[in-house]
């Protein structure tokens, strides 16, 4: 079930109306909560609600038996361990079996031992690695004091609440569950902002998203050697600001759906190509990501404790990590080396840059930091290593093909625009709007609904982040 289509849209509305009437009830609300969200997940496959729920079961008694353990600390560590390699091994089936099985039949082929191997297809599940990922934290946090273990309803609403279940933000215990233990409470402001963010998503999804992947950016990847130099330096500007718009749409939209049904989510994005750095990319890009990372994977390696080289092994590994965390492939481990690698050099440059240089222009960082980041994007993109090193080679050929077109650069031209509005330009609106009579607000969002209906390509089709 899709956030942009109509079926999606009755549903929110049944589960509006419904939890909104339970309002004195609050543990009802969240048992009504939880099943829309198996029935919105189950929509995609039914199967898998099992494993959504044993999952939220896992990470529930993990903590509960952390919490039992008291002040043992041999034994609070042990049921950590194994709260996090139960986590890992539902995650490392579903989403690296076959990777790891297809390298497995390579090294016996390349070292002369031909076997046949039995190989599962395996279907991946969708959102397994956020909601693996949240209850990751939740265990880690219990064990670190951090946050108090919650009940098994609040435990498996967390994991399963349906905004931000398939695609984030990852919204930790510590954040959402003290929402869950009080009855909700939605303002004007509240409802100003999440429709906004919901409309604004819409738009950033059906309009910008699709258009460009449709009709310019998938035609170009699919086939790099097909196509001009100058359609393929587009194409790469094109993916970059697709992603942002197709992520950041499905963000936007999930904080403003939990808005509506009473509840905060943290931003995701802020303007992640106007960073002047790398280090200050990710403090925009994927906030709920970048920041899991930092603090359970980057911190837990020795981060910044231990001297300058520790800090950059630290780095290196958590983005390897994190590149791994998106997929099963050569080019998610390529993506993160990138990022890891010039994360790295950054930090040895304020290390030991002469103190006698100036210091790099903001608009010169911002232009260095985005094509470092476009550069791992054609490898994000791209199905293989081959496919990212012909898309790189075409750049220097020779074809002539005219792909581009007016509108696909005006896209381009637009979503790039996007990071040099005011940072709270949303929310300023927010603000004009919520004073504005509620029978006016509602023709207008109608209104540009049509608009934005009108103007989106034919179909749907997944966010991006769908797949991870």
């Amino acid at each position: 079930m899709l956030f942009p289509t109509l079926t999606f849209g009755w549903f929110f509305l049944a589960v509006f109306l419904a939890t909104w009437s339970l309002q004195r009830s609050n543990e009802w609300r969240k048992i009504l909560l939880l099943a829309a969200s198996w029935v919105f997940y189950g929509a995609w496959d039914w199967r898998f609600v099992a494993l959504l729920i044993l999952s939220g079961i896992l990470n529930w008694g993990a903590a509960r038996l952390i919490l039992a353990s008291g002040d043992n600390e041999r034994a609070r560590k042990a049921w950590l361990i194994l709260g996090i390699v139960l986590n890992l091994l539902i995650l490392g089936f579903f989403k690296y079996y076959g990777f790891f099985m297809e390298q497995v039949s390579a090294t016996l082929h390349a070292i002369g031992w031909e076997r046949d191997l039995y190989i599962m297809e395996v279907i991946l599940p969708v959102g397994v690695s956020f909601f693996t990922f949240q209850g990751m934290s939740y265990v880690i946090d219990v064990f670190r004091r951090q946050t108090a273990p919650a009940s098994l309803l609040d435990m498996t609403l967390l994991m399963s609440f349906f905004p931000h279940l398939v695609a984030g933000p990852i919204v930790r215990a510590s954040h959402l569950i003290p929402q869950f233990k009080e009855a909700p409470r939605i303002t004007r402001g509240m409802a100003a902002m999440g429709v906004l963010l919901i409309v604004w998503g819409l738009f950033k999804k059906s309009v910008v998203a699709s258009e460009l992947a449709i009709n310019f950016v998938d035609p170009v990847f699919f086939d790099p050697s097909a196509h001009s130099p100058t359609d393929l330096t587009f194409a790469a500007y094109g993916y970059a600001v697709q992603i942002y718009c197709d992520f950041s749409a499905y963000s936007d939209m999930a904080i403003g759906l939990a808005a509506l049904l009473g509840y905060r989510f943290p931003h995701n994005f802020n303007q992640p190509y106007r960073a002047r750095s790398l280090q200050d990319f990710w403090r925009r890009w994927h906030i709920s990501l970048s920041s899991w990372l930092r603090d359970y994977l980057y911190i837990s390696l020795g981060g910044s404790r231990h001297g300058l080289t520790r800090l950059c092994l630290a780095l290196g590994t958590t983005m390897l990590l994190g590149g791994l965390w998106h997929g099963a492939s050569w080019n998610f481990v390529i993506w993160g080396a990138l990022h890891g690698g010039v994360l790295a050099i950054e930090r040895l440059w304020r290390e030991f840059k002469p103190k006698t240089w100036p210091a790099l222009p903001a608009f010169l960082g911002i232009i260095i930091t985005f094509h470092i980041v476009l550069l791992g994007w054609i490898f994000f993109r791209s199905h293989t290593f081959a496919d990212a090193m012909a898309f790189l080679g075409g750049l220097g050929g020779s074809a002539e093909s005219a792909l581009l077109t007016p509108l696909m650069l005006g896209l381009i031209v637009f979503g790039m625009a996007l990071h040099a509005l005011p940072p709270r330009a949303i929310q300023n609106v927010a603000i004009k709007v919520r004073a504005m009579p509620g029978v006016l607000v509602g023709l207008g969002i109608g209104v540009l609904i049509l608009i934005i209906d009108s103007m989106r390509p034919e179909g749907v089709a997944p966010f991006i982040y769908y797949q991870f």
